[in-house]
């Protein structure tokens, strides 16, 4: 099968009639898969479950009080071989923005719970002639997720207590051994969404996305590891691996079709360019209930 859309569809194959929601102080922030949900009667000290969803057994204090919970029962939950293991990197548990954040949990366990997260994508391109090129990372064969696929010059997850500029500069230093200076020129052009779900549960990823021009004497370097090697492509080229093949890392393929989109590499006149366009961002709503 090729096609741009599908990549679109791939990562929005959320069933809602799966899952029911998962509340934190009367707020919708997730939605549980039904067998994990039905896992955490386990623990009714924590767990409520109603005709509603499930609800966090919540402490009265506040953020710390919350997060240390959520420390208490994560740990539960990998010595019970719910969930698979712990990353060790903080996220947010939060109804909609970041700054809207009631606790904090590991990485790891946020699928589980259904929890929204948040990336950041960098498109690295170099002007050739009346062309561009983007560069393209391989991901290391070693990596737990998506090992060999193709991968956007530098992305990450974006943990608490960095800000967005302050993570961006992290990741392009630690993936692509991009300097402060020169990944401090990278342009924000906006956001994608989407509402994917896989083993672990449901993912209402939110994904910021940049654009950085380059020089044409750039080379990456994979400094962490993450990375196994780089290549310089024509866009067509790019364009041709996404709309053609699974080669990419999934939500990668959403970035380089946003990429495609505004800089004119897809078109008006393009099949399913107002699909392509409205699905890139459909809204995530973690407390929405399947009727």
């Amino acid at each position: 099968m090729s096609g741009f859309l599908r990549h679109i569809r791939a990562c929005n194959n959320h069933d809602p009639a799966g899952f029911v929601p998962f509340f934190v102080a009367d707020q919708a922030v997730g939605r549980l898969r039904l067998a994990f949900a039905q896992g955490l009667r386990a623990w009714p000290h924590w767990f409520q479950h109603d005709a509603d969803g499930v609800r966090l057994q919540a402490p009265a204090a506040g953020f710390e009080a919350l997060s240390a919970r959520f420390r208490e029962i994560t740990a539960a939950l990998l010595e019970a071989g719910l969930i698979s293991r712990l990353h060790g990197e903080p996220y947010p548990v939060t109804p909609g923005a970041r700054d809207q954040a009631v606790a904090l949990i590991d990485r790891a366990a946020a699928p589980y719970f259904g929890l929204r997260a948040f990336g950041q994508h960098l498109n690295g391109w170099v002007r050739d002639g009346d062309g561009l090129r983007l560069w393209i990372g391989r991901r290391a064969a070693d990596r737990v997720n998506f090992p060999g696929r193709l991968d956007n010059l530098a992305a990450g997850g974006l943990p608490w207590g960095l800000s967005l500029r302050q993570n961006l500069l992290k990741e392009c230093a630690e993936e692509a051994g991009l300097g402060p200076e020169l990944a401090a020129r990278a342009r924000p052009v906006g956001a994608i969404t989407y509402n994917a779900e896989n083993e672990k549960g449901y993912k209402p990823d939110t994904l910021y996305c940049y654009d950085l021009e380059l020089p044409a004497d750039f080379r990456p370097r994979c400094a962490d590891g993450e990375m196994q090697e780089y290549a310089l492509l024509p866009v067509a080229e790019v364009a041709a691996v996404v709309r053609d093949s699974d080669d990419f890392k999934p939500n990668c393929n959403l970035v380089v079709i946003d990429f495609l989109i505004r800089h004119g590499f897809l078109d008006p006149e393009s099949p399913e360019y107002l699909a392509l366009s409205v699905g890139l961002r459909p809204p995530v709503a973690p407390g929405w209930r399947a009727e």
